[in-house]
């Protein structure tokens, strides 16, 4: 399997959207039909790649390098390594069942139109390796999602929750514009080659003054906290997430989050190691508050939709605090939590569409006993919601474990403080399923129809992902250790005096040690390698 495989899943929607318009207007069945055969086969490929990825190299595979405007410096360079492959295949996953699962109102043809030009360009950003690229795929996924909420959502206010969510977006991205020129121009001034590719720019970065990468990694910071979103920036989130279609709420909140946390690690710590260890504080304390924030107001919603959509905004917190943790286990654990999310969440917006579907309404006021009229629905949903809130035997419990362990290592109150989260997740998730499907049931409560073979389709693959990581999570883990450690030995080697661990998660020492003094860990002149082993990573 060649550097090909990498090309194709990105044309391949994309093309697919092309052809997607040659399709009548009124044949919505045909129109739907042809979206699902292009995310399966879009799927066949992401196994490929997962089955065809080295598992104890944590290089770039699958790499294509090909030059695109040599004036300036871009490429079209392609390649995945551990920490994006699954992100790749979670992706390709989610938009098929979101294609296939939720029913489409209004014009198919121009949904399905969108929906694969956004797995295209989200595909592109994980797998892209110049930053040039990487910004504008980056950018890409505001137009779709945009027309995705402003034309099929079913509020009042969707014009509205589509016109903030791409403000938002565009204005965080205006900071990585600035960033990632900014960083192009002092690189180029000080070797003479001007170039958007990552493993060049991060050889000399590290040689840039130090407040210089700190406010280049902040325009980073600030863009990608927007899309995550962090605490205080997520004032779009609710309403984009609320007004959007199933459909669009599957895709925005288990995926399109993900292109920010996703930035963070690989474009963020990844060129400024540095400067992220020393920004750490802020980070870790933006993701406790936003853990905290987002439980405490998802259990006060009123609208059930509105309810999952404040959950996310605490789920991503356990996912930066893994990030600026600085240990393997931390690291794995947020790409790991990344993965979990998207089949979480996924499933936690299809199932509240179920729900709509039956009742028309998310008011949690107007719904109640619905378990014994639905008990498969009422069953799919509290194994959902087991796999959120953390329960042993669900993939929520690896990620969620991995990420508070590593990052009571090296930062242990924000730890402490990131478990509360998790109580408080569990009060407001089952208190919503005690109030929707226990209790008394009003007579249109009991007479809602329970899962078709159609929804228990959709539903399938994304509780068995959700399973089979809780069960067995060591396929996963085998193949992102590798590059997380290499990550980890590239940190250190940016300032020796920490010492992060970076021999698997098996490994739980981590301490801060005086400059120049002997630890058990990787040298950092063999750290400072990282960018050339990754660039030559094997499987191309």
């Amino acid at each position: 399997m060649g550097p090909w495989i990498l090309n194709a899943l990105i044309f391949l929607p994309a093309g697919g959207a092309l052809v997607a318009l040659l399709i009548p207007k009124d044949q919505t069945e045909q129109a739907k039909n042809f979206g699902m055969l292009v995310g399966l086969v879009e799927l066949a490929l992401a196994i490929a790649l997962i089955i065809g990825f080295k598992s104890n190299t944590a290089g770039f595979q699958f790499v294509t390098d090909q030059s695109w405007i040599p004036t300036l410096g871009i490429s079209w360079h392609l390649g995945v390594d551990g920490i994006s492959l699954f992100l790749v295949g979670i992706t390709t996953l989610v938009f098929l069942v979101a294609m296939a699962g939720p029913p489409i109102i209004g014009d198919a043809r121009a949904f399905m139109v969108w929906m694969l030009l956004l797995e295209a360009a989200c595909v592109a950003t994980f797998v892209a390796i110049d930053l040039f690229v990487f910004f504008i795929m980056f950018e890409v996924t505001l137009v779709p999602g945009y027309f995705l909420i402003a034309g099929w959502g079913r509020g009042l206010r969707r014009s509205y929750a589509a016109f903030k969510f791409f403000i938002y977006t565009f204005a965080g991205s205006a900071f990585l514009l600035v960033g990632i020129l900014s960083l192009w121009y002092l690189v180029g001034r000080r070797t003479g080659q001007y170039n958007f590719d990552l493993i060049d720019l991060t050889r000399t970065a590290s040689h840039l003054p130090l407040a210089d990468q700190k406010w280049i990694l902040l325009s980073f910071v600030a863009a990608f906290a927007v899309k995550i979103p962090l605490v205080p920036f997520h004032t779009w989130l609710p309403d984009a997430y609320t007004e959007a279609p199933t459909a669009g709420s599957m895709v925005l909140g288990g995926i399109l989050f993900k292109l920010g946390a996703y930035g963070i690690l690989r474009f963020g710590v990844f060129i400024f190691p540095h400067a992220a260890i020393d920004l750490a504080p802020l980070l870790l304390t933006m993701a406790v508050v936003g853990i905290v924030y987002g439980f405490i107001v998802a259990a006060v919603q009123k609208d059930l939709k509105r309810l999952v959509a404040y959950g996310s905004i605490a789920d991503v917190g356990f996912i930066v605090l893994g990030v600026f943790a600085f240990t393997s286990q931390g690291i794995s654990g947020a790409v790991f939590e990344m993965i979990n999310h998207g089949l979480i969440t996924g499933a936690m917006f299809l199932l509240v569409g179920m729900v709509w579907e039956r009742r028309r309404t998310y008011k949690i006021a107007e719904l109640g006993g619905l378990q014994k009229a639905a008990p498969l629905l009422g069953w799919a949903f509290i194994v959902v919601i087991m796999a959120a809130i953390g329960l042993p035997g669900l993939n929520g419990f690896i990620g969620e474990f991995l990420v508070l362990v590593g990052t009571f290592i090296t930062h242990r109150w924000w730890a402490v403080v990131g478990t509360s989260g998790v109580v408080l997740g569990a009060v407001y998730l089952l208190w919503a399923y005690q109030r929707v499907f226990q209790g008394p049931a009003s007579a249109a409560n009991a007479a809602v129809r329970d899962l078709s073979w159609r929804e228990k389709a959709s539903l399938a693959p994304l509780i068995a992902g959700i399973v089979f990581l809780g069960l067995y999570p060591r396929p996963v883990l085998d193949r992102i250790n590798p590059s997380v450690d290499h990550l980890i030995a590239h940190v250190q080697a940016a300032d020796p005096s920490f010492h992060i661990p970076a021999k698997g998660v098996g490994n739980l020492t981590a301490a801060r040690v005086p400059a120049g003094q002997v630890v058990d860990g990787p040298a950092p002149a063999a750290a400072a390698s990282i960018t050339a082993s990754a660039a030559t990573g094997g499987g191309k």
